[in-house]
């Protein structure tokens, strides 16, 4: 079967590896298609925290089961798979935070991941496709990720939520704080990815960091409260340490992106609102069964932001270009059908 590899920063490779064989409590899935995320592009660059070369990147993934011993599940089903693969023993499993494991193995980051024909995978981390189809399954995860935040920071209608960084993961963020009845506010350089914001998922605010002064706009939006709800969706150090002076009194201020640096803030002003500051990462499995609620229902069409669609023999060559913000990418969907 075809894997392509990625050996080094800049460097992918098409190889011919050995089919998986199927193994007590494992599923063998076909793999249908593969979204490209920002771990992904990370990784190629190399500017990927704790990630280790060569390595077989994807983990949003959607297929079809070849072979499986799991129960409720037949050979033939379109299934997508949690891929943070947890120890369950540790602290953060018995609390049942099972995606902040300490043991933690993520499919395509820590391990090798999906960029092949066929993988194997624990079969307790499988996902009913719910009659969704193999492209939107694809695209639960990253999804899923926006849904674990806007959950972890117990967003209501009563909130105003400012998302700094419009990719895939914070338009995901978004739709599931205006999905809780929450103002949602964007916040990006990219003035593509505003309109996208404002065109695609009905952002009501959309606010450019470079030509516009942000705490200006904030104040004014808010009526001089600030945002209840600060979320960094960007990964960029300079952008999260300015976070810190977007939060309301008694607000709260999530972490999703992730960056290698230390981050800093002055502290009275962040002790004399009370804020609080957490961090969210991956997703556990109700955040999927949520995520593939809201597409049945219509809550949210993860179709919309598919903007590249490749086979998996064109992934070599056009990876690169998707680092490119002039191409307009948000996100890139590889098939193997």
């Amino acid at each position: 079967m075809k894997t392509l590899v990625c050996e080094a920063p800049g460097n992918f490779v098409y190889q011919d590896s050995d089919m998986p064989s199927l193994t007590e409590n494992h599923t063998i899935l076909k793999i249908r298609n593969i979204g490209i995320c920002g771990t992904d592009l990370h990784a190629f660059e190399g500017k990927q925290p704790f990630f280790n070369y060569p390595r077989i990147l994807g983990h949003e993934l959607a297929g079809e089961i070849a072979a499986t011993d799991a129960a409720g599940f037949s050979v033939g089903d379109a299934v997508t798979f949690l891929p943070y693969f947890n120890c369950g023993h540790c602290i953060a499993c018995r609390k049942g935070k099972t995606n902040c494991c300490t043991r933690m193995q993520v499919f395509g980051v820590h391990i090798d991941g999906g960029m092949s024909e066929y993988v194997s995978i624990p079969s307790d981390k499988l996902v009913h496709s719910e009659g969704l189809t193999y492209e939107q399954l694809a695209l639960v995860e990253p999804l899923a990720i926006g849904a674990h935040a806007i959950q972890r920071a117990g967003v209501s209608a009563e909130d105003t939520v400012l998302v700094m960084g419009a990719g895939p993961i914070g338009l995901g963020v978004m739709e599931f704080a205006r999905i809780a009845g929450a103002r949602v506010i964007a916040l990006d350089i990219n003035e593509n990815r505003l309109k996208f914001c404002e065109e695609k998922i009905r952002v009501p605010h959309c606010i450019h960091g470079l030509t516009q002064n942000v705490s200006e706009e904030l104040a004014t939006i808010t009526d001089g409260d600030m945002p209840t709800v600060v979320i960094d969706a960007t990964g960029n150090l300079k952008a999260i340490n300015t976070g810190f002076q977007y939060i309301s009194h008694g607000g709260k201020y999530v972490l999703v992106g992730l960056q290698g640096g230390e981050i800093s803030f002055i502290h009275p002003e962040f002790h004399k609102r009370e804020a609080t500051l957490m961090s969210s990462r991956n997703a556990v499995r109700s955040d999927f069964e949520y995520v593939i609620e809201c597409i049945k229902n219509g809550w949210i069409d993860p179709g919309n932001y598919i903007t590249h669609r490749v086979g998996f023999d064109e992934v070599k060559t056009d990876f690169e270009s998707w680092l490119d913000p002039a191409t307009g990418v948000i996100k890139a969907m590889v098939s193997l059908q």
